[in-house]
């Protein structure tokens, strides 16, 4: 019978005392490993296969351990030979297959899919190096490759091995799974990670630099790889064609071992498209199933009737849009598929805006996904509202039928039991068990008849996780951190629409306030944490500037003591487990109508800190479940946002030369902040602020700090913030991603149970 003594002993022939926790770790993961291996795949007849190319799945040691129902007891085991399973799990490395909410959303969906009971597969590409490691220095974001890829891991060699084939060479594919463990269930599910055996390091220089065009050695280096030039956007083809002929060839060989006949397709399996990086697997089943001895307009008609996609953004630079000269020199043989399936949409509509190649000769990846998909869905009810009546409205007037809407979700055995260990204890001791399998009993704190105690616990274990953050910073960073501040956190991709600009400007007048002599009640401390694309210049500067001011602050002996900044490096999910549960106030602060969703405001909410933000994304559905007493809402409605940019009505100077605004802008490029800081960087973002503010963050400045005032104010009432805490924690059951997926198969999947 498997047990960790057992395999320690076996590994090292020594007790676990004697063990180091480097040792201990290698042990556990082979022993969950193997506990996992035991349990058969889930096999029914019908398959989810979910293509993305992020899975962002954070250490996977303790969320495991959880599923397997062991944590408890090899909790307990350690601990009663003097080891400390916390400690030990710091020994993982985190794997870096996804950068933000895409990758973190699709983790999650896994887990749930296999909690559930579901019969569904991930399907991605091993990044060797990942996005890349953050390195924070001399005030700015250096990049380095992220080594998390060793000898002894969570992968699992497999079998399956595909050619495919590209304009000049033909690669040969591995597979590497990782085990999928639902919560307490009797099957698992697998993550499946497609590679190449040439893939080789060694070519990568000055940070994250490599040669582009060497397609052999580079394929599977990095996530995301630098496109602003042309071999990288070919690159990008490469990885997106690799990954979806490999994810397509493993979906028919094992449609066909469980019976279909191909024709039958839709009835064995069913792909979910997130978001437009897979697109290709539309053209790509095509041809395969033309190569099986199946006509087109019938193979057209099977990958219909099984392929659904999710929309993640509005954003246009998000949505692919691939010159069809790059398909020619990457994939020729899909163009003549992709040009027939653009040939049937404009022989049947003359609308520009809903045809797959536009006059420029440029391929709509999301535009294909509509018209050859049985279902497009948003990933928060606004975001969808928007998708069907503005983005996406063309398409939704031809096909109003596709259209649904699926609100994100977030597993609560990582975000709650996993990183809130001690009020997941608390909410069992009130309520008992059952909300780790339906979260929506977490409302019965409502019924509560005296929360007294309950208020008491929850001030306990705040300050216990703000004081586990302080020791997570002072270790990593060297930051010393008041653990009695309010602590205020922003943590997600650097990106101007998501205004961590904002904040920072929020800072300045914070800390002029006090340089004017207004001590704040309570010292605050704002963290920021998110990475910048390496080209993309401004949300690099945003970065120096929230180092800066961060410097600035630390050195002036009058502001200091009330005010602090904190940059976390290399933010990630690991980091999310520490600053999550310990945070006050959430920062959802993007130009409403730009976030399709966010997950990090559920996580948040359900960790007890209260959300100050724009009606945007899933914010609005977190304002309808807890009231308006319970969220601080600040800023224009989508609907104003919308009329701005079709009528080019915001010019960002006008709000610039306000009296309130003007003093904060300009501290950008003042004495002090110039003295640590690189002037082009600082004066870059002055001016893009004054003279662009694409994302309108002077449009709603005034009202974010005169609403974050209002909510540093009420923070001083502790019974009445508390009152707003349980009436956060109580309404987040709407946003597991259990209740997600539960819809996605009910509407768009049917997989049985």
């Amino acid at each position: 019978m498997l047990n960790l003594q057992t395999t320690v002993q076996a590994a090292y022939n020594k007790p676990i005392s004697e063990c180091s926790n480097e040792e201990l770790y290698v042990a556990l993961l082979n022993f969950t490993k193997a506990v996992s291996s035991i349990k058969p795949i889930n096999n029914s007849k019908k398959k989810l296969y979910y293509i993305s190319a992020e899975f962002l799945i954070g250490k996977l040691l303790s969320n495991n351990l959880i599923n397997l129902g062991l944590y408890d007891s090899v909790k307990e085991e350690l601990a009663e030979n003097g080891k400390d399973l916390i400690a030990i799990e710091e020994v993982e490395l985190e794997p870096s297959l996804g950068n933000g909410g895409l990758g973190r959303l699709a983790a999650c969906f896994l887990d749930s899919i296999a909690t559930l009971g579901l019969n569904g597969d991930g399907i991605g590409l091993n990044y060797h190096y990942g996005l890349f490691q953050q390195v924070l220095k001399n005030n700015q974001q250096e990049t380095i490759p992220n080594r998390w890829l060793k000898r002894q891991s969570w992968l699992t060699t497999s079998h399956h091995s595909y050619e495919v084939p590209f304009a000049h060479f033909t690669l040969k594919s591995m597979l590497y799974d990782i085990d999928v463990p639902g919560y307490k269930t009797a099957k698992k599910n697998r993550l499946r990670l497609f590679d190449l055996a040439s893939v080789d390091g060694s070519i990568i220089h000055d940070g994250i630099q490599f040669d582009k065009t060497d397609i052999a050695k580079n394929l599977t280096l990095f996530l995301y790889p630098d496109d602003s030039d042309r071999q990288g956007e070919l690159l990008r083809i490469f990885q997106q064609y690799f990954m979806v002929s490999n994810g397509a060839q493993l979906i028919l060989d094992e449609a066909v071992s469980r019976g279909s006949n191909l024709y039958d397709l839709a009835d064995y399996a069913v792909i979910q498209i997130n978001d437009t990086h897979p697109s290709l697997v539309i053209p790509e089943m095509i041809r395969l199933l033309m190569l099986a001895g199946i006509e087109m307009d019938t193979a057209i008609n099977i990958v219909r009737s099984m392929t659904a996609y999710t929309n993640h953004t509005i954003l246009a630079e998000a949505l692919e849009k691939w010159p069809l000269d790059f398909l020619e020199e990457v994939v020729p043989h899909l163009v003549p598929i992709i040009q027939e399936l653009d040939r049937r949409v404009k022989e049947s509509y003359q609308d520009p805006a809903v045809q797959i190649i536009d006059e420029h000769g440029r391929v709509h990846m999301a535009h294909m996904d509509i018209h050859y998909g049985y279902s497009v869905n948003g990933v928060a009810a606004l975001h969808t509202e928007i998708l069907k009546h503005s983005e996406l409205k063309p398409f939704y007037d031809i096909y109003p039928e596709k259209f649904n809407n699926k609100t994100n979700g977030i597993t609560f055995r990582r975000w709650l039991m996993h990183a809130n260990p001690r009020l997941t204890s608390l909410l069992d001791d009130y309520l008992g068990h059952g909300w780790h399998h339906d979260a929506s009993q977490l409302e019965e704190l409502l019924q509560l008849e005296d929360s007294k105690a309950l208020k008491e616990s929850l001030e306990k274990i705040k300050a216990h996780n703000k004081r586990k953050l302080v020791r997570h910073m002072k270790e990593r960073q060297g930051f010393e951190v008041n653990p009695n501040a309010i602590f205020d956190i922003q943590i997600k991709r650097l990106h101007e629409y998501k205004r961590q600009q904002m904040n920072a400007l929020y800072v300045i007048h914070k800390y002029l306030d006090i340089k004017a002599g207004h001590i704040p009640a309570r010292p605050l401390t704002v963290f920021f944490g998110g990475k910048a694309a390496p080209a993309y210049t401004i949300a690099q500067d945003i970065i120096h500037l929230i180092m800066c001011l961060s410097e600035v602050i630390a050195n002036d002996p009058q502001v200091a003591p009330h005010l602090q900044v904190v940059m976390v490096e290399n933010y990630n999910v690991t980091a999310a487990s520490f600053l999550i549960p310990a945070a006050d106030i959430s920062e959802q602060i993007s130009l409403a109508s730009k976030e399709a969703s966010g997950t990090g405001n559920m996580k948040f909410m359900l960790n007890g800190a209260l959300t100050l933000g724009t009606s945007d994304g899933a914010n609005v559905e977190i304002h309808e479940l807890v009231g308006d007493d319970n969220i601080y809402i600040f800023g224009e409605k989508s609907e104003t946002v919308i009329d701005l940019y079709a009528q080019s009505g915001y010019l960002a100077r006008a709000y610039y030369e306000r009296p309130s605004i003007q003093p904060l802008v300009d501290f950008i490029v003042s004495e002090p902040v110039l003295k640590v800081g690189n002037p082009e960087r600082l004066e870059r973002l002055y001016h893009e602020l004054i003279n662009k503010d694409w994302f309108m963050t002077l449009l709603d400045l005034e009202d974010y700090i005169a609403t974050k005032e209002k909510m540093l104010a009420d923070y001083e009432d502790r019974d009445s913030w508390l009152n707003k805490v349980i009436v956060n924690i109580a309404k987040a059951g709407f946003f597991s991603s259990d209740r997600t997926i539960a819809q996605y198969n009910e509407e768009v999947w049917h997989l049985e149970k």
